[in-house]
């Protein structure tokens, strides 16, 4: 391989295989992982969770939706105004979902897409050293206060989405096999709570309420499997949602997620905005990986690529590369030129 890239996790085509058959061919020779692409309402992220699992809770009363579009029903955001937002119904103080293992629906979608992935690879479509990636948004990211119109709401139903989170990697472990599979966290709210940037939270603790359900969680993950963590600026209403002076909170939060996991992290992908000043990558000097693989969000703008890479070699000499997000909000008509940077950036080492 002549470089390492790595894909997040949603690229908007309308089915599983057209990804497999489309980024998994062309992009296997540079990759570990393969993602299923997220494709149908998981091209969203954290909308499809808050519509198709909180909206439908008997506890839970839905207070705001997102805004009709020309009269007619719009379940995903446009931003982050026009978000799903909850209020725990009164005398409630236990968010329980039932059909555990099934419920979020991270778990069927998984089963369902490793009988692809493995059949392709069987057949040759996609190479035979790729793991089958599962990315899943982190409790903090799925449950973020801002969709909460009453305090104390947001941490009782974190303590439900966990504990429905839980029963998801079992049915998926038990079903997939460690070898060939890879579990990715993903942390947006976690990494914007790394950077003080959510009112309300005090930063004392942000280790604590962001780390503790990766610590809890990651344990139910067989050694054989892989585990990673995507950082994330946020990509609702436009990339990125909030912009910080440097690395430093992403290095913070990197380094805890690999201290705190319980077990053995594989990689952690990290934004890269489209700056090249030193001021903005020098606390990469910082991170702690203990054997991680570590992968820069910096394809994107490929005008000024190698100006960003140059200047993250200076404090980091050695990483893989890949996108700052999913693409899942992106219009499939970019998806080629998206093809064609990966395949650049990879080939220029």
């Amino acid at each position: 391989m002549t470089s390492q890239l790595h894909l997040v996790g949603s690229i908007p085509l309308d089915t599983v295989e057209e990804v497999f058959a489309s980024f998994g061919a062309r992009l296997g020779p540079y990759l570990r992982t393969l993602p299923d692409g997220e494709v149908g309402p998981r091209s969203h992220w954290i909308s499809r969770v808050h519509y198709q699992v909180f909206a439908l809770h008997p506890d839970l009363e839905v207070v705001q939706r997102p805004a009709p579009e020309n009269g007619v029903e719009r379940l995903v955001p446009r931003n982050v105004g026009d978000s799903w937002k909850f209020r725990v119904r009164g005398g409630v103080t236990e968010i329980r979902f039932g059909d555990p293992g099934w419920r979020l629906g991270f778990a069927r979608d998984a089963v369902n897409s490793y009988f692809i992935f493995r059949t392709l690879r069987d057949k040759g479509v996609i190479p035979a050293h790729l793991r089958f990636q599962v990315s899943i948004p982190m409790v903090g990211s799925a449950v973020p206060p801002r969709i909460f119109v009453q305090p104390g709401d947001c941490e009782i139903v974190r303590r439900g989405y966990e504990e429905a989170l839980a029963a998801e990697l079992r049915a998926i472990v038990s079903r997939i096999p460690g070898r060939d599979l890879a579990i990715q966290w993903d942390c947006a709210s976690e990494l914007q709570d790394a950077y003080g940037a959510i009112p309300g939270l005090p930063p004392e603790s942000m280790v604590e309420r962001t780390v503790g359900p990766v610590g809890r969680l990651s344990p139910l993950i067989p050694d054989a499997a892989e585990l990673g963590c995507h950082l994330c600026f946020g990509t609702m209403g436009g990339w990125p949602r909030f912009e910080p002076d440097d690395l430093g909170g992403a290095v913070t939060l990197a380094n805890a997620v690999i201290e705190g996991a319980g077990r053995r992290v594989d990689w952690v992908h990290i934004p890269v905005l489209d700056r090249s000043d030193d001021g903005f990558f020098a606390p990469l000097a910082r991170l702690r990986p203990g054997g991680a693989r570590l992968y820069l969000g910096a394809v994107h703008n490929m005008r000024r690529y190698p100006e960003r890479v140059a200047a993250a070699r200076k404090y980091l000499p050695e990483f893989g590369v890949g996108a700052y997000c999913g693409f899942g909000r992106l219009s499939p008509t970019e998806l080629k030129q998206i093809l064609a940077d990966h395949i650049a950036a990879a080939q220029a080492g």
